[in-house]
């Protein structure tokens, strides 16, 4: 279902989405009609625009709250604010797409959350990154994403970080792989296939995952699993870049070629 104020854009959307054999658009329609629509309806998926007259996104987002099964939704938005990110993902949204999205990743979004997963625009998810980490648009100088100082550069926020390296060795090696494909964020489906495991297998791992690491959805654990990748390979590279104690680093090698 797409709720859009714009007739032309959910005409258009709606045209692009039912010419996939696999999806269904049974009502476009905009802010005011968009609730007892979704109660009709029941869609699997809702695109919904966040600035409208009348009945905007977040009370469409506020109406969903009272359903026993809502769908999932995905908030359509011209421009980003990191204020509105942090709202909408909070009222229960799982993703967020910029207008000008190709038709390829509309029907591509439009499927992943159908299968549970999340969708974050690059630059969405830019923010939501930099938010967790302190690098958001208000490092520095104001408030970062969800209000407040943000954490320094590259460090999590605090709440995250404490014990954090104690939890993660608490995880098998199954769910450090599984961690390690949230972050490329792939879908449960796209986990069980790239592991060979079944939906509701991989689905228990992934609860797993987010119970010992004390986090409360995929994008948190998608960012822990990038800051600990990010740490390690800096760790790396310091270790790779020292000169044992005492000894002087060796002359770079002569010629081009690798050994």
């Amino acid at each position: 279902m797409i709720v859009d104020d714009e007739v032309l854009l959910r005409s258009c959307m709606q045209r692009i989405l039912e010419s996939e054999p696999d999806i269904d658009v049974p009502v476009a329609c905009d802010g005011p009609a968009a609730l007892e629509a979704i109660e009709l309806h029941r869609p699997d998926v809702v695109l919904l625009d966040l600035r409208m007259p009348e009945v905007d996104g977040f009370a469409v987002l506020a109406g969903l709250g009272a359903l026993t099964d809502p769908p999932a939704v995905a908030i359509l938005t011209t421009f980003l604010a990191d204020e509105d990110i942090a709202a909408a993902l909070g009222s229960g949204a799982k993703g967020f797409l910029l207008k000008d999205a190709t038709p390829q990743e509309l029907v591509h979004a439009v499927r992943v959350l159908a299968s549970g997963g999340t969708v974050l625009s690059p630059q969405a998810a830019r923010i939501v990154v930099g938010g967790y980490l302190g690098t958001g648009p208000g490092h520095g100088g104001g408030p970062a994403y969800g209000g407040g100082a943000g954490p320094a550069y590259d460090e999590l926020d605090p709440a995250l970080d404490a014990g954090l390296e104690a939890r993660l060795d608490s995880l098998t090696d199954r769910e450090h792989q599984v961690l390690d494909l949230l972050a490329e964020g792939l879908t449960n489906a796209d986990i069980g296939r790239r592991l060979l495991l079944s939906a509701s297998t991989t689905k228990e791992y992934v609860s797993a995952i987010l119970a010992k690491l004390g986090l409360a959805n995929r994008v948190q654990a998608a960012v822990v699993a990038t800051h600990r990748a990010t740490h390690r390979a800096g760790h790396r590279t310091t270790h790779r870049a020292a000169s044992p104690p005492g000894r002087p680093r060796p002359p770079a090698l002569a010629g081009t070629g690798t050994r």
